[in-house]
């Protein structure tokens, strides 16, 4: 769902790095806060932070490749892949050791970033993200997009069981036209992580690992077990928040728990 260049300059803008024609947003002055938004989602997840967050840094919010307003490589997904593109991004607009913050798929391309570029963030924050693809974790996604081992994607499962995603994604896309996309996430969703203890030793970037204390896709046991792995790490728990409570009801909580850590991990 790419936009023209007329259409960016009214609001936002547009740069290519690594054959991606990014969309992406800068609100704010200061020190850069790089935005990562969940998976299938765009930037504009972010409206509720980001009062919150432009009196203090310079806030730039891309769309993931594939994502909103973003271009659409015709390759498959993965994590690692997305993380790349997203350095390049970055290399593209001068950004220096930026703070990344990332929710879900967002956070889990800042893991890689972390993994796979450890001097490029100052910080790190990971929100609802996994490090293996437990039972609850496989659970959510069948009851999502259908059974796991199909290439398919169960639309009227997803409308039926998550109406305010499938009402979001409608909203993003145009409504019935986000299946393709769907259809490329779910093997990236669906295939084992296999991180080891050395991947995550290199990530050397102060890293805060925060979670709802009911979220569906990884439990505050899964979340303390990432963290422990993590040689420079913090963990936060939000209570009561499941984790759509992330875009909605907690959305103040969470950003109280993240202006605490990036305050104090500013240059």
């Amino acid at each position: 769902m790419a936009i023209s260049a007329d259409e960016a300059s009214q609001r936002g803008h547009l740069i290519e790095a690594n054959g991606v024609n990014f969309y992406y947003e800068v609100h704010g002055q200061g020190e850069p806060l790089l935005l990562l938004h969940a998976g299938s989602l765009a930037g504009q997840m972010w409206q509720p932070y980001l009062a919150g967050f432009v009196n203090q840094f310079r806030v730039i919010v891309p769309d993931l490749p594939n994502h909103g307003r973003s271009g659409t490589p015709k390759r498959a997904l993965s994590y690692a892949q997305l993380a790349d593109e997203i350095v390049a991004f970055m290399h593209a607009l001068d950004l220096v050791r930026p703070a990344i913050v990332g929710f879900s798929d967002g956070g889990q391309v800042a893991l890689e970033i972390g993994m796979r570029y450890p001097t490029l963030p100052l910080s790190i924050a990971l929100g609802g993200v996994v490090f293996k693809n437990s039972d609850a974790y496989r659970a959510f996604v069948r009851d999502a997009l259908g059974d796991t081992e199909s290439p398919d994607v169960d639309t009227a499962l997803l409308a039926r069981n998550h109406p305010d995603w499938s009402a979001w994604l409608d909203d993003i896309y145009g409504q019935g036209s986000w299946k393709p996309l769907l259809e490329q996430l779910k093997p990236m969703w669906t295939t084992p992580l296999n991180y080891t203890a050395s991947d995550f030793a290199r990530v050397v970037a102060p890293v805060l690992v925060f979670v709802g204390d009911r979220d569906e896709l990884v439990s505050v046991v899964e979340a303390a077990e990432m963290y422990r792995h993590l040689p420079n790490a913090e963990l936060a728990v939000v209570s009561d928040a499941n984790h759509g409570a992330f875009f909605s009801t907690k959305a103040a909580n969470f950003q109280a728990v993240l202006l605490d850590f990036l305050q104090r991990h500013r240059t």
